[in-house]
């Protein structure tokens, strides 16, 4: 039976994770304390990977019980304590030096920043599909896929693109549990630029867009819903909150069953 093995929280936009053994989907389909948090210059357009790739060089350490988060500059010893309800400013000040521009906080602890204001809910792959795709790339481990990607929920004991099951054609959705939590599947993740960086330096891996595409164009399963395909460029699902459902927890262990398309 599939079941999660790793969820993984992103508490400020762009930043690294955090691992978690548990965790709250909220009434909107985000889960709690998700990207509720992001960078924004003057204009409110986010600070992210996509636009700054300076943002790789920052690190990033929570603690979600006490509401603080660590920033260090990677090689330097420039690092501080912030907490993130009482201490915007200093942080806005901290991230505007680092940046070289003047950058503010932006909050929404209801969603989130997702990507997808549409399908809000947690985004979900395979850990074998973590480790194909790390083939593919030499000096590439499943770690660092990890990174890339920024799935919330890796689901383990199945093949790799067994997450392809979680969608269908794009007039469908696909209905299916995580523990006590009904999701629905609703799209393969179109992917961007910062899949092609290293995750901690930034620095771009030569064609990766290129053999990415060309592998997963051969790997994708025959049984896949190709309407989502006009391209190969797409990894990991993302997913809504049914409407039948409320608010629950789910945990490491938890298995994930399909209930119907």
């Amino acid at each position: 039976m599939p079941y999660v093995a790793k969820i993984l929280i992103y508490p400020i936009k762009s930043l690294d994770g955090v691992e978690v053994k548990t965790t709250k989907v909220l009434s909107s389909g985000a889960i709690q304390y998700d990207r509720e948090f992001a960078i924004v210059d003057k204009l409110n357009k986010f600070v992210n990977g996509k636009r700054h790739a300076k943002v790789h060089l920052l690190r990033s350490q929570y603690n979600l019980e006490d509401r603080t988060v660590l920033l260090k500059i990677s090689e330097t010893n420039c690092q501080q304590v912030f907490h993130l309800d009482h201490e915007w400013q200093a942080l806005e000040d901290w991230l505007s030096n680092f940046f070289g521009f003047a950058v503010k906080l932006q909050q929404n602890s209801v969603m989130g920043f997702p990507d997808d204001t549409v399908s809000p809910g947690p985004t979900i792959i395979s850990t074998a599909t973590l480790t194909e795709v790390a083939s593919w790339f030499a000096g590439i481990s499943v770690d660092e896929m990890r990174r890339r990607i920024r799935a919330n929920i890796e689901i383990d004991g199945v093949p790799a693109f067994w997450e392809d099951r979680l969608f269908s054609e794009q007039s469908d959705i696909v209905s299916f549990r995580v523990g006590d939590v009904h999701l629905l599947g609703i799209n393969p993740c179109q992917r961007c630029v910062v899949l092609t960086r290293d995750s901690l330096s930034g620095e771009a891996y030569k064609n990766f867009q290129k053999v990415f595409v060309a592998k997963r164009q051969q790997t994708l399963p025959a049984w896949v819903a190709s309407s989502w395909f006009n391209h190969f460029y797409r990894l990991s699902v993302n997913t809504r909150l049914s409407p039948s459902s409320v608010e629950k927890n789910f945990k490491i262990g938890d298995e994930v069953e399909i209930l119907e398309k």
